[in-house]
């Protein structure tokens, strides 16, 4: 619940509005499912708090954060949620499945969210789709900390699937993390999107976890 303290009025409102339809439409994962996001909430209040007067410094400093980004992190996975629901009645996969890419789309925005507050306090960044070394806090750009933060985080989310499937989730785990680091990269990439006036943050976030969700979906079916 800490990481709701990032957010401002309406970004609570927001938060509660999709933790409660997470809930109810995620039957017998709504627990599960909800837990995950407010993971991610917590973990996203942490990162954001790290090296504070650096990013103060540096101009890079987000404290209060508003309902666009609650609805650009969390529509994709209330996407899968939906998907869930459907999937009781309709049974065109099996509810593992869906669970796993759920997983993948959080992991995806934590591992962007670890890579953008811890990755700004490495050294000189380079953007992903140039290589050429751009300022820090640049859209697009990204370091060796944010690469490497990004990934622990999608691990954290990932051991997640071990409270519900015990070790028979350890591949699982593994595929991930591969796209949770996959949708950071995405977000990168339509980061220099934005840098050159296509997009925005709240378009990036949203494909960081599409993408995400979309790379855990055909490791699993391969």
């Amino acid at each position: 619940m800490s990481g709701i303290l990032t957010l401002d009025r309406n970004g609570v409102i927001a938060a509660v509005a999709l933790g409660v339809l997470i809930l109810t439409l995620g039957g017998s994962y709504g627990v599960f499912f909800l837990l995950d996001m407010l993971l991610f909430l917590a973990m996203a209040a942490v990162v954001t708090n790290v090296g504070t007067r650096r990013k103060k410094g540096i101009g890079v400093y987000e404290r209060s954060r508003g309902w666009r980004n609650v609805l650009s992190n969390g529509i994709a996975p209330l996407g899968i949620v939906l998907l869930y629901f459907a999937n009781q009645y309709l049974g065109f996969a099996q509810p593992q499945f869906i669970v796993i890419v759920y997983v993948a789309s959080v992991a995806a925005i934590s591992a962007d969210k670890f890579a953008s507050e811890l990755g700004v306090l490495d050294g000189e960044p380079v953007m992903l789709v140039t290589l050429r070394r751009v300022k820090k806090g640049m859209s697009g750009a990204v370091t060796p900390l944010g690469l490497a933060s990004g990934a622990v985080a999608s691990l954290v989310i990932g051991l997640s699937l071990l409270a519900i499937y015990g070790l028979a989730a350890l591949v699982p785990v593994a595929v991930v993390i591969v796209a949770g680091v996959v949708g950071n990269l995405v977000d990168s990439l339509f980061g220099y999107w934005e840098e050159n006036g296509i997009g925005n943050k709240y378009t990036s976030n949203l494909a960081c976890a599409i993408a995400g969700a979309a790379a855990c979906a055909l490791l699993l079916a391969l």
